[in-house]
């Protein structure tokens, strides 16, 4: 679904303000690539006692198809949260940033929806810095940076992504390039964490774990109810987000005895919405060599590195908000 750009411009700068207390955030997700996205989505648009989301891109990922079936389940997920229509969506990149990058001047390129819309919300004027929220690769990112570098002092962004100080990582590995640009901006990053099964730096978000049996008891009739059902992604008719999570729970591979999955992407929304529920420490940016860091302890550009997840307080907030969301 796209929003006509000057149509929604103007009721973004209405609904700004109106909530000048909010964070603002626009989130880029590969929303159909497992199951931490839609929980991420979910968690910001009921947050939004805190946040304003001003809208959804998406991009492709290795896995969960293209743009189409990432926007699909982008869609499914804002319909079951009863905030279709009211919350933008765009589709972003296929490709990878240095791919697309010669030709980003053209009027359509890869991702131009998503990159453009970046931009367009960027550019609204707010004392409220937006907050740019990766859960995927960085390429639409880096190309509405790259496209227009003077929206580089009006926002932040907070990538999920890297296991660093170790090599590799799903988000990075997706595009490389887009995360050397970014390094290399002087837009405000902050990188949060996966450290995927790394037991010599624990703390990145694979702690924030998500147990089969509390979301099979928890998230049942969870969130506004819809008088018309959304189809899943894996059949099945769902008229709430909380049955949905439980289909996404019950069709994903587990981990573990008992059973979990990790809400990788749900960390991100929460050192946003709550700084205290984890660790950041202010650091030279390093450079991504291969696929590898290489510390630069002497770069003036500095970067903030999010680890250390207090996983039980993120759950409890992350429960906690979706049971406020509605009733069972």
């Amino acid at each position: 679904m796209l929003i006509p750009h000057l149509g929604y411009a103007a009721g973004a700068a209405s609904a700004l303000a109106e909530s000048p207390e909010k964070i603002r955030v626009l989130i880029d997700s590969d929303a159909n690539n497992e199951t931490d996205d839609q929980h991420a989505i979910a968690y910001a648009l009921f947050s939004d006692d805190v946040f304003d989301v001003e809208g959804i891109t998406v991009n492709k990922t290795r896995n969960g198809g293209d743009v189409r079936e990432q926007m699909k389940e982008a869609v499914r997920v804002v319909k079951l949260c009863n905030r279709y229509l009211k919350v933008p969506l765009y589709r972003g990149a296929n490709g990878i940033f240095e791919d697309i990058l010669p030709n980003i001047d053209m009027p359509y390129f890869d991702g131009y929806e998503a990159v453009n819309f970046i931009i367009q919300q960027a550019k609204i004027k707010s004392d409220r810095k937006l907050v740019l929220l990766p859960i995927g690769k960085l390429t639409n990112i880096a190309l509405a940076l790259a496209r227009d570098p003077s929206i580089i002092p009006n926002v932040k962004v907070v990538w999920l992504g890297s296991n660093y100080p170790k090599p590799g990582e799903y988000n990075m590995m997706d595009d490389l390039s887009a995360v050397r640009y970014l390094l290399e901006s002087s837009v405000e990053f902050e990188m949060v964490t996966v450290r995927y099964k790394d037991t010599v730096n624990p703390g990145g978000t694979w702690v924030i774990k998500a147990y089969q049996e509390e979301i099979f008891r928890r998230m049942p009739g969870l969130g506004p109810h819809l008088s018309q059902s959304v189809t899943g992604r894996h059949g099945g008719e769902f008229s709430c987000f909380g049955d949905y999570s439980k289909s996404l729970f019950s069709c994903a591979r587990q981990h573990g005895n008992p059973p979990y999955r990790s809400l990788f992407d749900v960390g991100a929304i929460a050192v946003v919405k709550n700084p205290d529920w984890a660790r950041s420490t202010v650091m030279p940016r390093p450079a991504l060599v291969g696929n590898g860091w290489e510390e630069r302890p002497d770069n003036p550009m500095k970067m903030i590195v999010w680890d250390d997840f207090d996983a039980d307080a993120i759950l409890e907030d992350f429960f906690g908000t979706m049971e406020k969301s509605g009733s069972k």
